[in-house]
């Protein structure tokens, strides 16, 4: 499907020298994954947002998160801010819904992943935190995914499949 997706005509977007790329998307969309390969064709520093908050603050994610969700969400939007200009971000799971217009000057990716393979992903890793443990873990799997799936369509993004698209196409020119 994504090869389909590559060849076929479209839009070729690529971001400006000085602007930083965010790659956002759900939790285990595989962004940090993509983070050296997106870093690699632009030529860039490629920056992890989690982990550079567990570097600079000094306290694991997991119980920060569980300990006080809107402390650790205003020092995330407060560090992408931080970083260097024009650099390769990924960000965690929830940045694209809490701080889409921190955004707003950004060249924003979005890594696309099914809810199928959201629950698979998740429901396989233990290490992750809850975000809703009130309700059974498929109650939070589907309303997270589908919560955020909206949130995420009113932030301008540009499709992982599209830019990719560009970034072949400028090779191959």
């Amino acid at each position: 499907m994504l090869q389909g997706t590559l060849s076929s005509p479209g839009p070729c977007p690529r971001p400006l020298n000085t602007q930083t790329v965010v790659i956002a998307g759900h939790r285990a969309a595989g962004k940090t994954r993509l983070l050296p390969l997106v870093s690699k064709l632009l030529g860039r520093t490629g920056l992890d947002l989690d982990s550079e908050l567990e570097r600079r603050h000094g306290r694991p994610l997991r119980t920060w998160v569980a300990e006080s969700p809107s402390t650790f969400r205003a020092a995330e939007r407060e560090t992408l801010g931080l970083l260097p200009g024009g650099s390769v971000v990924s960000v965690g799971g929830g940045f694209l819904s809490h701080h889409p217009d921190a955004l707003q000057s950004h060249f924003t990716l979005v890594v696309p992943v099914t809810f199928d393979t959201y629950r698979e992903r998740l429901t396989a890793d233990t290490t992750r935190p809850r975000l809703r443990t009130d309700v059974s873990l498929e109650e939070e799997l589907h309303s997270m995914f589908h919560e955020r799936e909206a949130l995420h369509a009113r932030v301008p993004t540009i499709s992982l499949a599209d830019f990719l698209r560009g970034c072949l196409a400028q090779e191959s020119t």
